[in-house]
C-alpha cells in the first residue's frame, strides 16, 4: 500500500490531519516528528528525521510515499534571539523546504502538499477587499518571505521534476487545542476581564482547523488541485467585536467589552510598543476563496459557529 507522509505531525494541524487520515485515507499514514511525541494517533507510523534543514534525510521517511504533506515550519517566534532572523527562517522555511522536495520527487512522490501562510500576500487588507490568488506577494516579516520564497522554489523544482505541487494560504488556525493569542483571549472572556474590543469595525478571516484539514485531504486526491495555489477560510469573516461576542456566547458568558475606537486603540499600543497587536485587533485582514470553491467545488464543512463551540468545549476541559 502507498504510503501519506505528513511533516510536522506532532503540530497543530498535523496531528489533526493525521488522526483524520488514519480514519478515512487509503493511505498508511507515516508521520514525520524531530522528538518524541507526547500524544501519538494510534495507527500512525513515525519516524524520525534530524529536522527542516538543509542536510536532513528523509530517505526513510519517503519510502513508498506518494503524497507528502508539508506542515512543518519554523514559525513566528515573540522572543527572537538570532541576529539575523531573515537568514534563521530561510535555513528552514527555504532551504530545508525545497531539500524535502528535491527529495521526495527523487523518491517518485506524485504530488506535494505545502501549508503556506496568507502572510505572504502581507498583513493588512482594505475592509471588503480580501486578498485574491492573483494578487502579487507583499510579506511584511521574516516568517512571511521565507514563506514567498518557499512558494516560489517549490514551483521551480514542480517544473523540473514533473510533481505536482499543490500551496494552500491559510489566514489564523483556530479549533481546539489552539495556543498563543487565540486561547488568552478565551481566557480573558471566560474570566471576565474588560476588553478595550467594543467598537472594532474590522473584518478577518479565520480558518478552523476541520475545515483546513479538510481542504488538505480533498487537495491529496483533486486533479484539479496540481500546481494551483488556494486560499482556505470559514467562508464567513468577523470583526474582532464579532470574534469576542462570538467566543462568549461559545463560553455562555456576556463579554465585557468596552467601546474603545480603533485609532485609539492603535495610539495607545503604539506607545505601548505593541502597535502590531493592535494592528492585528483593528485592522482588517481577508481573503477571497472564491477561486477554491469554483476550481476544486470545495466548500468549508463546518461553521464558524460550531467550530468555535468545539474550541471553546475543548478549552474549558483544559481549564478544568
Amino acid at each position: 500500500m502507498s504510503a501519506l507522509l505528513i511533516t510536522g505531525a506532532n503540530g497543530f494541524v498535523g496531528h489533526a490531519l493525521s488522526a483524520h487520515l488514519v480514519e478515512t485515507s487509503e493511505y498508511t499514514v507515516r508521520g514525520a516528528i524531530r522528538q518524541p511525541i507526547l500524544s501519538p494517533v494510534t495507527g500512525v507510523n513515525y519516524v524520525m528525521v534530524d529536522g527542516l534543514c538543509l542536510t536532513t534525510s528523509w530517505t526513510v521517511a519517503l519510502k513508498n510515499v506518494e503524497v507528502v504533506v508539508h506542515t512543518a515550519a519554523r514559525v513566528h517566534i515573540m522572543n527572537e534571539t538570532s541576529a539575523n532572523s531573515l537568514a534563521e527562517f530561510r535555513r528552514a522555511n527555504v532551504e530545508g523546504t525545497i531539500s524535502l522536495a528535491k527529495q521526495a520527487a527523487a523518491a517518485g512522490v506524485r504530488r506535494f502538499i505545502y501549508i503556506s501562510s496568507v502572510k505572504v500576500n502581507g498583513e493588512e487588507t482594505v475592509l471588503g477587499k480580501p486578498y485574491t490568488i492573483i494578487d502579487l506577494p507583499a510579506p511584511m516579516d521574516a516568517y512571511g518571505i521565507s514563506k514567498m520564497e518557499a512558494e516560489r522554489d517549490l514551483r521551480i523544482v514542480a517544473n523540473n521534476t514533473g510533481m505536482d505541487v499543490v500551496i494552500i494560504r491559510p489566514p489564523l488556525v483556530y479549533g481546539p487545542g489552539v495556543k498563543a493569542n487565540f486561547r488568552s483571549l478565551m481566557r480573558c472572556i471566560s474570566n471576565g476581564i474588560p476588553l478595550p474590543l467594543g467598537t472594532i469595525n474590522n473584518k478577518r478571516s479565520l480558518v478552523a482547523l476541520d475545515n483546513l484539514v479538510d481542504l488538505i485531504t480533498h487537495c491529496i486526491k483533486c486533479p484539479l488541485a496540481a500546481n494551483q495555489t488556494f486560499f482556505v477560510s470559514d467562508g464567513h469573516d468577523l470583526s474582532t467585536t464579532q470574534l469576542v461576542k462570538s467566543i462568549g456566547l461559545a463560553l455562555g458568558k456576556t463579554p465585557r467589552l468596552i467601546p474603545i475606537p480603533s485609532s485609539v486603540l492603535i495610539m495607545l499600543t503604539a506607545v505601548c510598543g505593541k502597535r502590531g497587536i493592535g494592528n492585528r485587533l483593528c485592522g482588517s485582514l481577508q481573503v477571497d476563496i472564491s477561486n477554491t470553491v469554483d476550481l476544486l467545488g470545495w466548500r468549508p464543512p463546518v461553521a464558524i459557529s460550531r467550530s468555535l463551540q468545539d474550541t471553546v468545549q475543548h478549552f474549558l476541559n483544559e481549564e478544568k
